[in-house]
């Protein structure tokens, strides 16, 4: 079977006018701003979750167990499923708020939800800083979550309609890179706030209101896209904004493929029931479904959610855990660098593929040297050689995801959906990443417990058949308009069969199916 299509450039939008401005660049970095507030919450929770202080004050059950050496085996030190909803809250309360997100979005506009989302987390982050007691940890939790819901809904949605086909990629990938930039700003802030006598982790809980802050005004400071003004009627300002950030006059070609895009758009009253019922939305329901599933199952979040407990749990002291989860972050910002080099140049599915290969690989080896180590029984020591190796190829583990399923499960989902379901696309793109990270958050710890060294076999297993799923079912969709993405899917053999003919807008040009 045909694993892809490929789009011609050579007409569509490669003819459109005007190019590359630094206004666009400078309004897509300020937007990318809203992955911070993920990336910092994914990287704090675990460090906060693994300080004694924090621990002993609101879960002494698992202090307890912790220093309990009867009781105690290296895979369930840390199994507890209060524990676990501190970290996994939040993100249940990120699915709730993506589907109000996804109306807010479209008939307020994307600035308007960033604008929320920045909010909610801003007052969450109060509420664990000055926490007393587990429900407040809770409710400041929800809140955060709802914060996430609305930023992660608008953002990635915003950059794809602000920058230009070429380098669409590159931009939306900003996103990506604000989150893997939070997650090393918050490792870095564990590790020092683990030095404090008393209230580290107060400390890092409460700095979220920093990137909450930026949100916020970067919510102020942004233009709305012309796609989201021409959603509510605003025609003329949306081409002064369009000729805005492509630097050009004439944009009439761009300006009518969007125009034609809108009123399509208009016709559809219940995005949520198209999208569902009509067949030709079925590639973008499809990919807005499984790309957040398979991106959860990858693994990654184990790693994101849980590295100083993971690195505690196998053995690293209490420096050397949090000193471990910085290196990863380091080599996740770095690995994320490539992908924005990468993504424009070669394409959406040779990242996916080749991560998705390394991390196979990689899951199958630090399984298989803790469970040479620890063994079912979870009694063993690292020697200082072993935990070299286990860092090692969780760094090279960390880095494929960072240059694909990273990335790419929040481009490929903003860039693939009409105009007139991409709220609601990517609301079930946030929604299903959601409950699937809730569901990892609040299992994960038991299920270290319970399947040992074979949970890490489970999730290259998983890798595996995301990878193989990518191979044969996902086209290629680099430089090609985001109003045109119906002419990638009808080139695609398997998905053509869905798409009618007036579902291609602006599809003059020859388009081609290449095997792979």
């Amino acid at each position: 079977m045909a694993g892809g299509a490929f789009v011609s450039e050579g007409g569509g939008g490669g003819s459109y006018e005007g190019g590359v401005t630094g206004f666009v660049i400078m309004t897509c970095i300020v937007a990318a701003m809203g992955g911070l507030l993920f990336g910092y919450d994914l990287g704090i929770s675990g460090g906060v979750t693994s300080m004694e202080e924090f621990l002993s004050k609101f879960f002494p059950e698992v202090d307890r167990q912790m220093h309990n050496a009867k009781r105690e085996t290296a895979y369930c030190k840390f199994d507890n499923q209060l524990l676990q909803l501190f970290t996994s809250s939040l993100y249940l309360a990120a699915l709730v708020s993506s589907f109000a997100a996804s109306a807010v979005t479209r008939k307020y506009g994307r600035k308007i939800s960033m604008f929320v989302g920045g909010v909610a987390f801003l007052i969450g982050a109060l509420f664990n800083a000055f926490a007393t007691n587990v429900a407040m940890l809770i409710i400041g939790r929800l809140l955060l979550g709802v914060g996430v819901g609305f930023a992660n809904q608008s953002t990635p949605v915003y950059l794809s309609e602000m920058a230009p086909a070429k380098i669409r990629g590159a931009l939306n990938i900003g996103f990506q890179m604000a989150i893997t930039v939070g997650i090393l700003i918050a490792n870095l802030i564990n590790y020092g706030t683990s030095q404090m006598a008393r209230n580290g982790w107060r400390v890092s809980l409460g700095l979220a209101a920093v990137p909450a802050v930026v949100m916020v005004i970067g919510s102020f400071v942004l233009p709305d896209t012309p796609n989201s003004m021409l959603e509510r009627g605003k025609y003329e300002q949306a081409r002064e904004m369009l000729q805005k950030i492509r630097g050009a006059d004439n944009v009439d070609e761009e300006f009518q493929d969007l125009c034609d895009a809108c009123e399509a758009a208009k016709k559809v009253e219940n995005p949520w029931k198209n999208i569902f019922q009509e067949a030709k939305y079925r590639p973008a329901l499809v990919f807005c479904s499984a790309i957040p599933f398979f991106q959860q199952f990858t693994g990654i979040n184990v790693i994101m959610f849980y590295a100083p407990v993971l690195f505690k749990t196998l053995g690293f002291a209490d420096d050397a855990s949090l000193i471990s989860a910085v290196i990863t972050g380091v080599v996740n910002v770095v690995s994320t660098l490539v992908s924005i080099y990468a993504v424009d140049r070669y394409g959406r599915r040779i990242l996916f593929l080749e991560g998705g290969i390394q991390m196979v690989i990689c899951q199958i080896i630090v399984g298989s040297l803790i469970g040479a180590k620890f063994g079912t029984t979870g009694s063993g020591t690292l020697t200082p050689a072993t935990a070299d190796w286990v860092l090692a190829f969780i760094c090279i583990y960390v880095a494929g995801f960072a240059w694909s399923w990273g990335p790419l499960g929040w481009l490929v989902p903003s860039e693939i959906c009409p105009l007139e379901i991409r709220p609601a696309g990517q609301a079930i793109n946030v929604s299903v990443n959601m409950f699937f990270t809730f569901l990892i958050g609040q299992f994960f710890l038991t299920m270290l417990c319970h399947m040992k060294f074979g949970l890490f076999y489970f999730f290259g297993g998983m890798v595996m058949i995301m990878t193989i799923f990518i191979y044969f079912l996902l086209p290629e969709t680099k430089g090609v308009p985001i109003e045109e993405m119906g002419r990638v899917w009808k080139a695609h053999p398997f998905w053509r069969r869905y798409i009618p003919d007036d579902a291609v807008i602006g599809g003059s040009e020859e388009t081609y199916v290449k095997e792979v």
